[in-house]
């Protein structure tokens, strides 16, 4: 036995990006005197990458981190994990068209499946090893460690893995170095960095991040690893559509209020915009700390744990059959670029079908400066703009016909549109098909997919249809079916109802060759049928002549890396040299040491409750941005001065990590933030664990009397020059 190593240099590569999976075949050929005596051949990619200043850099742009937590299983309804590779690529895919450019793998290693089809797609990802949520000690960490280097091995060749991820909550110092001597060892060029949850103020990981709650950093990439507990079901469009579902409805989870377990699509739609608008506010560009990003969690709606009224959960922005919902065009709006949107677009939440007299709040999510909405041509009035992407037209009365909504800079000029039109009553079905695009195989593993629609006489789909549809298969096939709001949720069933006029099935290959027909029928619509014919296989001796995988082709529609780096830079930091403070001297440098593990506290007492910061030289303060104790639920009256100057004086707000307080625009040489109240407490985001348990909200060992303010770190920023 020996090790032998190869080395050549290349020119000219392609560099595997994001949305464009470029690949190559690496061939190593073993010669023996010359002669070939083994060869193999390794399908991976070529790419750069720089975990620096906060950010992710891939070949040398900055992106800001933004895309799904995802259970590893990645599986559908009534087939489980046991889907082909080009399903893998449908739903991976989906993901980018989102405009996600990371999937955080949950507890486990993904399948080499779905590691691969992040390769074709140009999907991140960020790969654990297997753990229970927590830093084990004995023979149950050595297996994490066995699990990582052999997980680490298996895959260090596909380029779409970017991060390695040790835990899923916080390790030990020790434990993390571990992990990094096994990448250094078994992959020390495959430009990955190693991490896992927490670890805010670790010194050895390479990357960290909170569940649900907005980090920042000047130095390794801090980023969100499952924001956004949120729930809805794709067929609750509003309160005004069958069934008419309130934001809300529905029973308490564990004797705690769920209603952001039990929304519709409406409200999914703000809540989905409200959470990324905080990540995106701290994004690379905004000052020396800024937020990583972060990835929602989940993408698809899984037969996991739930929290609200139906027995699955569906906090997905796509449903189980990985059907859109409202918040996946949320997202495709606001993640439309590396860092800044780059792609101005607009999306009108919900549909324009109701009944006479209706009369509801009309959202656009839009990257637009301004919106307007049209109704048969008239403007409906002005919208109140929220968490920047979030315009809301009030009380609009419905008419039949068009709205439109209209997009423009700053300047006036139209930047984008979106319309939705009054459809006609329901008249037929309608088929659509997605079919493996290296042909429908036979077999036995391959699917198509079926997308059932009840459309008006203009082909549109009637967004208010739930038609019951019977389906029946005529040839060698095996219906898989879909899945709908119902008993058994309608697994396996041949009838089932589209939800907002649509709704997915699936049938799977036998290992005989031939042509399937697919009939929909309904009472009182026209019936629709599609054929698909299944080609053989080539099977020697029980074995397949070739890979479910042959064929499948990566996607490059996104183009490779833009030259130029992607950020814009909104506001000058200011050094501050020093801090003194009523009380704690000795730890007033911890509000200001760019690590979320330390913080500063007064004592007791508003006369203690203050802390001034002396800038290095004298500047103009525009802006005070600060990570306060229990910042999820208390608000502090604080005074903040520039120099002896009053320049703010209110509550702060609650968010989920950092609040920014646009203040006078004052030149000075010091920033003093003072207590002039007693805190408020109210959860403001009603967050509770699968366990029941209420997510606490800031350090555990905050203050606790009435005239005490905590800060975990505080930046000051001036208007750029």
């Amino acid at each position: 036995t020996a090790t032998l190593t190869a080395e050549a240099k290349v020119n000219g590569l392609h560099f595997w990006s994001w949305g464009y999976g470029y690949l190559y075949d690496v061939a190593t050929t073993l010669q023996v005197d010359g002669n070939a005596g083994d060869r193999a051949v390794t399908r991976t990619g070529f790419r750069k990458t720089e975990f620096a200043n906060g950010a992710l850099k891939l070949n040398d742009r900055t992106i800001q981190v933004h895309g799904y937590a995802q259970r590893t299983t990645n599986e559908w309804p009534a087939l489980g994990i046991n889907v082909p590779p080009w399903i893998s690529d449908f739903s991976n895919g989906l993901m980018v068209a989102s405009n996600g450019n990371l999937v955080r793998w949950m507890h486990i290693t993904p399948s080499k499946q779905d590691i691969e089809s992040c390769d074709r797609v140009g999907l991140m990802q960020a790969m654990p090893a297997a753990d229970s949520e927590g830093d084990p000690t004995g023979r149950r960490w050595d297996q994490r460690v066995e699990v990582m280097r052999d997980a680490i091995i298996y895959n260090r060749n596909n380029p779409s893995i970017i991060f390695y991820e040790a835990g899923n909550k916080g390790i030990r110092p020790e434990h993390m170095q571990q992990m990094l001597d096994l990448k250094k060892q078994y992959d020390p060029h495959g430009g990955r960095a190693m991490g896992s949850r927490e670890m805010l103020g670790s010194d050895i990981a390479e990357w960290g991040g909170e569940m649900l709650y907005i980090n920042k950093s000047a130095g390794k990439p801090l980023w969100a690893t499952e924001y956004l507990r949120d729930e809805s079901l794709r067929r609750y469009a509003d309160e005004f559509t069958p069934p008419f579902h309130k934001n809300g409805d529905g029973p308490d989870y564990k004797g705690q209020r769920a209603a952001s377990y039990n929304h519709n699509q409406d409200s999914f739609v703000v809540a989905t915009v409200r959470a990324w608008y905080d990540y995106w506010r701290e994004r690379p560009g905004t000052g020396r700390r800024v937020s990583g990003g972060g990835v929602n969690i989940i993408f698809s709606d899984s037969n996991t744990h739930h929290r609200g009224a139906e027995n699955y959960r569906r906090s997905g922005e796509v449903d189980p059959m990985r059907l859109p919902k409202d918040a996946f065009f949320a997202h495709q709006v606001m993640w439309a670029g590396w860092v800044d949107v780059e792609k101005p677009a607009a999306h009108i939440v919900g549909h324009w079908n109701y009944v006479p007299d209706t009369v509801k709040d009309i959202h656009v999510v839009s990257s637009a400066e301004k919106v307007e909405l049209l109704l048969n041509g008239k403007s409906v009035g002005p919208a109140q703009q929220q968490f920047r992407f979030l315009f809301t037209f009030p009380q609009v009365k419905f008419a039949p016909g068009t709205l439109r909504a209209v997009g423009y800079d700053s300047s006036g000029k139209q930047m984008c549109e979106d319309q939705r039109q009054t459809t006609g009553e329901p008249l037929s079905i309608k088929l659509i098909t997605h079919t493996n695009p290296a042909g429908f195989r036979a077999d036995g593993n391959d699917l198509a997919l079926v997308d059932v629609e009840v459309v008006d006489a203009d082909g549109r789909r009637v967004p208010t249809a739930f038609n019951e549809i019977t389906f029946s298969v005529d040839g060698p096939a095996e219906w898989r079916g879909g899945i709908a709001q119902g008993p058994d949720n309608y697994i396996l069933a041949k009838t089932l109802p589209v939800e907002l006029g649509i709704n997915r099935v699936s049938v799977r290959s036998t290992t005989t060759p031939g042509t399937i027909s697919v009939k929909a029928t309904s009472p009182g619509l026209r019936e629709a049928t599609v054929q698909l014919t299944t080609r053989a296989v080539e099977v020697n001796h029980g074995l397949a002549a070739s890979m479910p995988d042959d064929g499948l082709k990566p996607d490059l529609s996104r183009g490779p890396t833009p030259p130029g780096d992607s950020v814009t830079p909104t506001r000058q930091p200011l050094e501050i040299a020093s801090a003194t403070a009523g009380s704690a001297q000795d730890s007033t440098k911890a509000s200001f040491d760019d690590n979320e593990d330390t913080s500063w506290s007064s004592d007791d007492g508003l006369d203690k409750a203050w802390i001034r910061y002396d800038l290095k030289t004298p500047a103009t303060v525009s802006e005070v941005t600060m990570r306060l104790g229990s910042w999820r639920q208390r608000s502090y009256p604080i005074q903040i001065l520039v120099d002896d100057t009053e320049v703010f004086a209110g509550a702060t707000p609650r968010s989920l990590g950092y609040v920014t307080l646009p203040v006078k625009p004052t030149r000075g040489k010091s920033v003093t933030v003072r207590l002039i109240g007693a805190p408020s407490d109210r959860d403001e985001f009603d967050m509770t664990e699968i366990t029941g348990m209420k997510l606490k909200a800031g350090t555990a060992d905050g203050p606790q009397g009435k005239g005490r303010i905590q800060i975990v770190e505080c930046e000051l920023y001036a208007p750029l020059k």
